[in-house]
């Protein structure tokens, strides 16, 4: 694929993995546009980042998409990519009544309904361009879940196999499908949740690096990219996938004890 003179969409391009993946594609030739909820993160990513576009909008909204997708469409009509970055991670006890019923699906409601209302909105737009893509994020953790984030486990594996799908459904169109399945990473959705004894002493991918895995696959039209950690999830899920989720299953373990 080539990486200049697109005009590319970010959700969740303030902080972490989006806000690296937007500075290396501006610095790229390309016209970029976050979003993002945090109107402060906002500004401090355009500050950050020269010619970078940002726009206040929330992904779990339906109304607020319709709303993207009207303004996007009318400032900037070239866009051919778009890139479905917004994601939470949160440890979650099942077994602790303080866990409220309504708020334990949030993480599906951005991580996997939220990507999916995204393509829908703005499918018919990216059909009518010559070329586009389609970059889902989603994790290693799509193929041996961690227990001790049960429902970000279980959303990133359920947009794996959405995104495979979706790649057979637009076989036949000009737009490629790609999938960036990130190891834990840098970024304040990793560091801020877990501590050493929850990683096992894990040392995360620093982001720059995570992007420059990102855009070499990119170039080399890799449909799913799978830096570090994550190719060897996916390996030891077909070869020992008990193994590896006895060994992430420790912090769980801990959580239940506690």
């Amino acid at each position: 694929m080539n990486l200049s003179r697109n005009t590319i969409l970010i959700t969740g391009g303030s902080s972490g993995i989006g806000l690296g993946l937007a500075a290396a594609l501006t610095a790229l030739d390309n016209t970029v546009i976050v979003t993002g909820r945090d109107p402060v993160k906002l500004h401090q990513a355009q500050r950050e980042i020269p010619n970078l576009r940002v726009i206040r909008s929330d992904v779990t909204d339906p109304k607020a998409i319709v709303s993207l997708h009207a303004a996007i469409t009318e400032q900037f009509p070239s866009l051919n990519m778009l890139i479905n970055n917004a994601g939470i991670m949160r440890k979650i006890n099942m077994q602790d009544a303080r866990v409220d019923a309504v708020d334990i699906t949030r993480e599906i409601d951005t991580n996997l309904v939220a990507p999916i209302r995204m393509i829908k909105q703005f499918l018919p737009h990216l059909r009518s361009r010559p070329s586009a893509a389609i970059v889902n994020v989603s994790s290693g953790l799509a193929f041996v879940p961690f227990p001790i984030s049960p429902v970000y486990s279980a959303t990133k594996a359920a947009l794996h196999s959405f995104t495979l799908s979706l790649r057979i459904q637009l076989l036949r169109t000009q737009i490629k499908v790609f999938e960036l399945i990130p190891p834990g990473t840098d970024t304040p959705l990793f560091s801020g949740e877990f501590d050493a004894q929850d990683v096992a002493g894990l040392k995360p991918m620093p982001v720059d690096v995570l992007v420059a895995h990102a855009l070499a696959g990119l170039r080399k039209d890799q449909l799913e990219i799978r830096p570090g950690l994550s190719n060897l999830l996916r390996m030891m899920s077909r070869v020992a996938p008990h193994l590896m989720l006895r060994q992430l299953s420790k912090p769980a373990g801990r959580m239940q004890a506690g």
